[in-house]
């Protein structure tokens, strides 16, 4: 019986074991002493932790949190309290910075504290939840902290935008399509203080000649047959900003009357006798160089100069292909949350077909390509080559790292310059890194600002690279 027993004990421990590690959130329990006793799968992949750096040692020896903050685990130890959906950041033992939203309380046997367990919920994936919300509720409204792009051509275009949200002089934002220049207006639009006001958008290749006169001005009623009273998009944008997109598609007559509204800051309804004042900040967008838009006299040289006081230059995604990474796990990240999959990371051999593509639909066009492979993913968690268009594989497959390591494992002499221009660039990446974390002393925070990018983007890097972070 006692057998029985000892075998029953046995089997509920690897069942107890085997919950624990298939739960999607983390599990983490300290003894009276404050050392861990239990430390599950979750809990491993939001700290970026192995259990044997954690089990059997003090939460305070591995962990450490800023002077103002505490362990809300070691706190329920302590005090007894517990806490309910707390938030909480704090570092690892390699300085990664983590941030959960904790439930933590404490073990009681016999009226004394015994144990204390925390539950933590990763981040991370909630507060992209909560951005997707927000972003329904304000119709799409995006801000700076929205833009992605660590290259110095994209960051620096940045920059500049964000100068313009302190004045109201109108902008041009010059881009190929699918670039982000509706982004980046929003952005400027929501960085100002006209952000409580109406932002409109109004794409004038979309709307025939005859219409668009009358949906920029507004109708008076009798002007026509038909017409009514009707408020034109200035009047509605009235306080705000209007966004003019491809305004190099207004025939001359209207760019003389857009002209006449910016020089005297009012409009007049068709049909109507009487001037409006209007106060509208115009920020307009055209896809092709304004050179050319001029040479072939699509656009009134004096309008143009009034619409361009701010001229921002946004680089096609071939002319910032860093950026594809950090592009691709926002696309992950959103359609994870919109498909319910939880798709973790992209093959390196993936990575390198997407780096020898073009792109002529620019960030648009890779956000599809991302979407369509997760439609065709299943069990898996990798988007691998297999997933991505069959114009991504018949074009580019026969040149990507795959076909490279093989030669390479298969030819041990072959020199690095058959390497992928994407697998060379990597080397190049992981030797500087490695040279700047030493310069550093592996302070992760003192490197990554010697480098040039974010804490984050430089934990990827370590991770994507496998570099081993050392202590001095």
């Amino acid at each position: 019986m006692k057998n029985d027993d000892q075998q029953s004990l046995t089997h509920l421990n690897y069942l107890y074991k085997q919950l624990l590690n298939e739960v999607n959130v983390g599990v983490h329990a300290i003894d009276e002493q404050g050392k861990t006793i239990i430390y599950n799968k979750k809990m491993m992949e939001i700290e970026s932790m192995e259990s044997n750096d954690v089990l059997g040692k003090n939460v305070l020896d591995v962990f450490s949190f800023n002077e103002n903050q505490h362990s809300t685990l070691v706190q329920a130890l302590k005090t007894g309290k517990v806490t309910k959906d707390v938030r909480q950041t704090y570092f690892n033992n390699k300085g990664k910075e983590i941030t959960t939203i904790n439930n933590t309380f404490p073990i009681m046997k016999d009226g004394k504290i015994t144990e204390a367990v925390e539950i933590a919920k990763d981040v991370t994936q909630l507060e992209h939840v909560i951005k997707k919300n927000v972003l329904h509720k304000k119709n799409s409204s995006y801000t700076f902290n929205q833009i992605i792009g660590e290259s110095e051509a994209f960051t620096s275009v940045i920059e500049e935008a964000k100068l313009g949200t302190r004045t109201t002089s109108s902008v041009l934002i010059v881009g190929e399509t699918g670039t982000g220049k509706e982004l980046f207006a929003q952005s400027i639009h929501n960085g100002s203080n006209r952000s409580s006001a109406s932002f409109i958008a109004q794409n004038c290749a979309a709307i025939p000649e005859s219409l668009m006169e009358s949906l920029l001005f507004g109708t008076k009623k009798g002007a026509f047959t038909d017409a009514v009273d009707s408020p034109g998009l200035f009047e509605q944008a009235d306080g705000g900003t209007l966004l003019l997109d491809e305004i190099n598609s207004l025939n001359s007559a209207l760019q003389a009357k857009l002209l006449r509204v910016i020089q005297e800051k009012s409009i007049r309804r068709i049909g109507d006798t009487k001037d409006k004042k209007v106060d509208v900040r115009i920020i307009t967008t055209i896809n092709e160089d304004p050179a050319d838009i001029l040479a072939n006299n699509q656009i009134r040289k004096d309008l143009f100069y009034r619409l361009s006081v701010l001229t921002l230059h946004i680089p096609p995604l071939r002319e910032r292909k860093e950026d594809i990474i950090s592009l691709s796990r926002e696309f992950i990240a959103k359609y994870n949350a919109l498909f319910h999959m939880n798709i973790q990371k992209i093959s390196d051999e993936t990575i390198s077909l997407l780096y020898q593509h073009d792109w002529p639909g620019n960030v648009r066009e890779l956000e599809h390509t991302i979407e369509g492979a997760m439609n065709l993913i299943i069990d898996e968690t990798e988007i691998k080559t297999h997933h991505l268009p069959i114009r991504f594989r018949k074009r580019y497959q026969h040149h990507g790292d795959n076909h490279a390591s093989v030669n390479t494992a298969a030819n041990p002499e072959t020199p690095s310059t058959s390497k992928t221009l994407y697998a060379k660039i990597n080397d190049v990446e992981k030797d500087y890194i490695e040279q700047v974390l030493a310069e550093a002393e592996f302070n992760i925070t003192q490197a990554a600002k010697t480098l040039g990018i974010s804490r984050q983007s430089l934990q990827y890097r370590i991770k994507k690279h496998k570099i081993q972070l050392l202590t001095v």
